[in-house]
């Protein structure tokens, strides 16, 4: 289980790492792209991942982490369950989703 507080610190961990409004949600961005958003009302995270890593990571389990269930999922977008999700679970999905847009100078390696 990651609580909220968990999931921003570690959201904004990340070099050049920016928090902003996105609608309801909140977002997390690198140079204006979004990486994540965070929905405090259903405890869940949004990732961006490509379509390997989704679905790599929705192995793990269809309650804890699967596409959004749209177009939106088909262009990577997954969800988070963060009342499920164990920490080193998200801090690689995290991590992935980062890479996933941040530019090369910033890539993280896993």
């Amino acid at each position: 289980m990651v609580t909220i507080a968990e999931f921003r610190k570690q959201a904004l961990s990340f070099p050049e790492t920016t928090e902003q409004p996105h609608f309801e949600k909140t977002s997390f961005r690198v140079r204006k792209k979004i990486f994540a958003t965070l929905d405090k009302k259903e405890n869940r995270a949004t990732l961006k991942l490509n379509e390997i890593d989704q679905d790599v990571f929705t192995k793990i389990g269809p309650d804890v982490i699967y596409p959004v269930p749209n177009k939106w999922g088909k262009q990577g977008w997954t969800f988070v369950h963060l009342g499920k999700v164990r920490p080193e679970i998200l801090t690689d999905a995290l991590t992935t989703a980062f890479n996933e847009v941040a530019p090369k100078k910033l890539i993280i390696k896993i």
